[in-house]
């Protein structure tokens, strides 16, 4: 039976492209969300509360038939109430492996997908030993509530120790040696509740601080997108995913090393809104509203670029032919993502100077 209503948690601008991308599909959304000016209220009805409220939570499961989140960072416990008043999708079970870099690596290795070497810290010695069994570099990282950069720090030589104690130093960290990497991609893909999977084709992302820069797509490499798919299947079994799930990998000697999942639709898939037949806003809305998936073949070649701590010129931008603008609506910030663009073009030559344009009146802060 086809779902129409979902209730969403967090209201930022994956949950309006969400909202958006249901409107068609006579799929309607509610949020949840501290703010009453989040993004998604511009598009949506929206419930104010913390994210963890269980009443409003509660409110907001009563009022929906499926319920989905655009954040990570919700504790499982919140959302285990739900269960009993509705659909939760993704499972909370993706949702709990993936707030825990040492759960979400302890589920890689268990399915055989390569991660980098690591070890748990819970004090300063720890750290120490973890440096003695594993090198340097590294990075010292925050096992949760990580994302876009932020609880991480890089340890070059011994002489870093001090200063990243000081910046993160605490209990629940890990230290995972550093990987030489060639590129960072990502793969995103769809699973329905009957087990139908779809894939995007890969892209490739830079990054800036930790924060995702711009991306294209598709980034083609048969050995390594094959690779993609079976890791990313092998993780949607078994925990018996419904929705888009993404993965970021390392290369590293061309081998992929899996870096962090995401159990949500996801900034490096932004592309698909132009460059898909699908989207992944939508086919995450397929899955867990018992439609069929939709094509994720790609329309051409394609850039998406964020607009990071400050809104660029639209008039400029728009100049560029075969550039689409999203404003999220919200307040500038330094290093916060307040848009983004996407560039179609039917040959990658033709994307890469149109993308080379775009980046030239495009100042990240």
């Amino acid at each position: 039976m086809k779902l129409s209503r979902v209730g969403v948690v967090g209201a930022g601008q994956l949950g309006r492209m969400l909202a958006l991308a249901g409107y068609p599909l006579g799929i309607r959304c509610m949020f949840l969300d501290r703010s009453a000016g989040a993004p998604a209220a511009q598009v949506a009805p929206l419930l104010t509360g913390e994210l963890e409220d269980a009443a409003q939570l509660a409110a907001l499961a009563s009022a929906n038939q499926v319920v989905t989140f655009d954040w990570e960072n919700i504790a499982g416990s919140a959302l285990a109430p739900l269960e009993k008043l509705t659909l939760v999708r993704p499972p909370r079970a993706a949702l709990e492996a993936s707030q825990d870099r040492m759960s979400e690596k302890a589920l890689f290795s268990k399915l055989r997908i390569p991660v980098a070497a690591h070890a748990a810290v819970e004090d300063k010695e720890q750290l120490q030993r973890a440096i003695a069994k594993l090198g340097l570099p590294g990075v010292l990282k925050t096992r949760r509530l990580g994302y876009d950069g932020k609880g991480q720090f890089v340890l070059r030589g011994p002489q870093d120790i001090g200063q990243a104690w000081m910046a993160i130093g605490g209990r629940g960290l890990i230290y995972e040696k550093f990987q030489q990497f060639s590129r960072e991609v990502s793969l995103v893909g769809a699973r329905s509740a009957t087990g139908e999977i779809v894939f995007y084709p890969l892209s490739a992302n830079t990054h800036g601080g930790g924060i995702l820069h711009y991306g294209i797509a598709p980034f083609v490499n048969r050995k390594l997108e094959r690779t993609a798919r079976l890791y990313l299947k092998r993780v949607m079994q078994a925990l018996a995913y419904v929705g888009v799930l993404t993965i970021e990998f390392f290369v590293v000697k061309g081998r992929l090393i899996a870096n962090e999942m995401a159990p949500r639709v996801h900034n490096s898939g932004h592309w698909t809104i132009e460059g898909c037949v699908t989207s992944q806003f939508e086919n995450h809305l397929r899955a867990i509203c018992n439609l069929p998936l939709g094509s994720t073949r790609a329309l051409g070649h394609t850039a998406m670029v964020n607009f990071l701590g400050k809104m660029p010129d639209p008039q400029r931008l728009l100049a560029i032919d075969g550039l689409a603008f999203h404003d999220y609506g919200k307040e500038p910030r330094p290093g916060r993502k307040l848009g983004h663009c996407t560039i179609l073009k039917s040959r990658a030559i033709e994307r890469n100077s149109a993308l080379a344009n775009a980046l030239k009146l495009i100042e990240w802060t």
